[in-house]
C-alpha cells in the first residue's frame, strides 16, 4: 500500500502536533530516570538479554550528554531510543521521532536515495530513487561517506528496537534506511558511496533526494496490509496482511476465502504470512481454527510481570471487568505470574480445511505472524517455506503504552512472555522447513515461484 506508513508518521505528527519540540535539561533528565525506572520495574525483566552492569553503564554514560538547556525532540528521542536499547527487546522500543522527520522533510529537507537490504552479511540496492543509473536494484553496496557498511548500520542500531542484528536489520529495512540514516546523520546533501561493480570496486557520487516529492511519494512500505485471495494453478492462496485492524472484517474475509475453497474443493492451501508486521492472537487463531484438527493455544507457557504503571494503563484504556486486566489489578506490583489463554476450538470438521497447507515466511514476519507460523509448524498443521523470520517466536512482548510526563514521548513496553507450542525457548526465528531467499524483498517473488514450481515436479 503505497506511502501507508508515511501516512502513519504524518497522523503520528498531527497527534502530537501541540506537543512541546523543545524541552529543558531538567525535563529531559527527570524523563530519562523515569524511563530508567519504567524499564526495571514495568518491562517483564530488563536484564533478561543485558546484564544490570551494562544497564547501570548505558544510563550512567547518557546522563552527562544532557548538557545544554533546550534540547529539540529528535536529539531527545534519540537519547532515550539509546536507554532502551540496552534492554535488547523488539517489543521494549520508543518510536521513530516521527515528529521531527515530518517537519524536516516539509520543509524541503533531503534523504539518502537509495533503498538498502541487508543479507548474509552484505548491503544492496533495493530500489534507486536518484537519477544515477549505476546503482541499480541487487548492487552490492561498501560503504557511504568513506564508512563501510558494517560501521554504518553499527551506528544505527541503537535507534532500532531488537534482540538481534538480524531483526535490527530487517527493521531497518521495514521503516526504510533513508528515514532512519537521516535521523542518525542528519542532512547530507550528497553521498558519496562505494559499490561492487564486476568485482571491483567503484565509487559513485550521488545527491539527496526531496524527502516528499523525491521520496516518500513514489515508494511503497514494506509492510502493506494488503489481504489477498486468489487461485494460482489450482492452488488456494491467500495473503492476510496483518492479525490486527477490524477484526469483524478480518473474519468476514477469512469465512469468505474457506468457503471459496470448500466450493472449489481445492486440496493445496498457500497461507502467506511474509511482510506481516503481527497483531492480535484472536485473528491469527481464528484463522488457524478453519485448519485445527484440535483444541490449540497459540503458546505453551505465558507470564506477566504487573506493576503500578501497567495497573494505573488497565485502569484508564482496558475492560477491568475482563479476566485478563482484572487478574493484572490483583497480583502485587513487580510480581510475575503464569496465565493460562483457554484452548481455542477448531471450526466443526466440515467447515474444516483438511488439505496440505504452506505456509511463506520471511525476515518481515513480525510478532503475532512469527507466533503463528510457529504454531502451524508446531502442531504439524503446514510446511513452513522461506526465510527465517526477524522476530523470535518465544519472546517478550504483550506490550503496553506509558508517556513520559515531562516530554510526552511514548514508551512501548513489554509486559508478558510466552514460549511457542512446543516449548522451545531458543534464540531464533521460526526456521522454514523449505529454505527459499526472499532477495532484495521486491517485486520478484522468489518463495512463491519456488514453492510453486517445487510442487509441479
Amino acid at each position: 500500500m503505497r506511502k501507508l506508513l508515511f501516512f502513519i508518521l504524518v497522523s503520528s505528527f498531527l497527534i502530537s502536533a501541540n506537543a512541546q519540540s523543545r524541552f529543558s535539561k531538567q525535563q529531559v533528565a527527570e524523563d530519562l530516570e523515569e524511563l530508567k525506572d519504567l524499564l526495571i520495574n514495568a518491562n517483564y525483566n530488563a536484564y533478561a538479554y543485558t546484564a544490570k552492569a551494562e544497564f547501570d553503564s548505558v544510563y550512567d554514560g547518557l546522563r552527562p550528554e544532557i548538557k545544554t538547556d533546550s534540547l529539540n525532540f529528535l536529539k531527545t528521542t534519540n537519547l532515550f531510543q539509546r536507554m532502551v536499547d540496552v534492554v535488547k527487546m523488539g517489543h521494549t522500543s520508543i518510536p521513530f521521532p516521527a515528529q521531527s522527520y515530518i517537519e524536516y522533510v516539509s520543509g524541503g529537507g533531503t534523504v539518502f536515495p537509495l533503498e538498502l537490504t541487508f543479507e548474509d552479511d552484505k548491503t544492496f540496492v533495493r530500489k534507486n530513487w536518484s537519477a544515477t543509473e549505476a546503482l541499480r536494484p541487487g548492487t552490492e553496496i561498501l560503504s557511504i561517506n568513506g564508512m563501510p557498511m558494517p560501521e554504518v548500520l553499527a551506528k544505527l542500531h541503537p535507534y532500532v528496537a531488537g534482540e538481534r542484528e538480524y531483526l535490527k536489520n530487517a527493521k531497518i529495512e521495514l521503516f526504510s534506511f533513508p528515514r532512519i540514516y537521516w535521523q542518525v546523520f542528519g542532512a547530507v546533501p550528497s553521498f558519496q558511496v562505494e559499490a561492487l561493480q564486476d568485482g571491483k570496486s567503484v565509487l559513485v557520487e550521488v545527491p539527496a533526494v526531496a524527502g516528499i516529492s523525491g521520496y516518500e511519494s513514489l515508494r511503497n512500505e514494506t509492510l502493506d496490509g494488503v489481504q489477498d485471495f486468489r487461485f494460482i494453478q489450482n492452488k488456494a492462496y491467500m495473503k492476510l496482511g496483518s492479525f490486527s485492524g477490524d477484526e469483524e472484517q478480518f473474519k468476514a474475509f477469512v469465512d469468505s476465502a474457506f468457503t471459496e475453497i470448500r466450493n472449489t474443493k481445492t486440496d493445496t492451501l498457500i497461507l502467506d504470512l511474509r511482510n506481516n508486521s503481527g497483531g492480535n492472537d484472536s485473528q491469527s487463531d481464528y484463522l488457524l481454527s478453519y485448519i485445527a484438527d484440535r483444541p490449540f493455544r497459540w503458546n505453551s507457557a505465558f507470564s506477566l510481570k504487573t506493576s503500578k504503571a501497567l495497573k494505573e494503563h488497565v485502569r484508564s484504556e482496558r475492560d477491568t471487568t475482563a479476566a485478563f486486566w482484572k487478574e493484572a489489578l490483583t497480583h502485587a506490583d513487580g510480581e510475575i505470574y503464569d496465565y493460562a489463554f483457554e484452548p481455542y476450538e477448531p471450526k466443526p470438521e466440515e467447515q474444516r480445511f483438511t488439505g496440505t497447507v504452506y505456509a511463506l515466511i520471511n525476515r518481515q514476519s513480525h510478532s503475532q505472524a512469527a507466533v503463528t507460523a510457529s504454531q502451524l509448524q508446531d502442531y504439524g498443521w503446514a510446511t513452513l517455506v522461506g526465510e527465517e523470520t526477524g522476530d523470535y517466536p518465544s519472546l517478550y512482548a504483550s506490550v503496553f503504552y506509558v508517556k513520559l510526563p515531562q516530554t510526552g514521548i511514548v514508551v512501548q513496553l513489554s509486559k508478558g512472555k510466552s514460549l511457542r507450542v512446543n516449548g522451545s525457548d531458543a534464540e531464533e526465528g521460526v526456521i522454514p522447513d523449505l529454505k527459499i531467499r526472499d532477495h532484495l524483498l521486491d517485486d520478484e517473488d522468489e518463495i512463491l515461484d519456488g514453492l510453486l514450481h517445487v510442487l509441479s515436479r
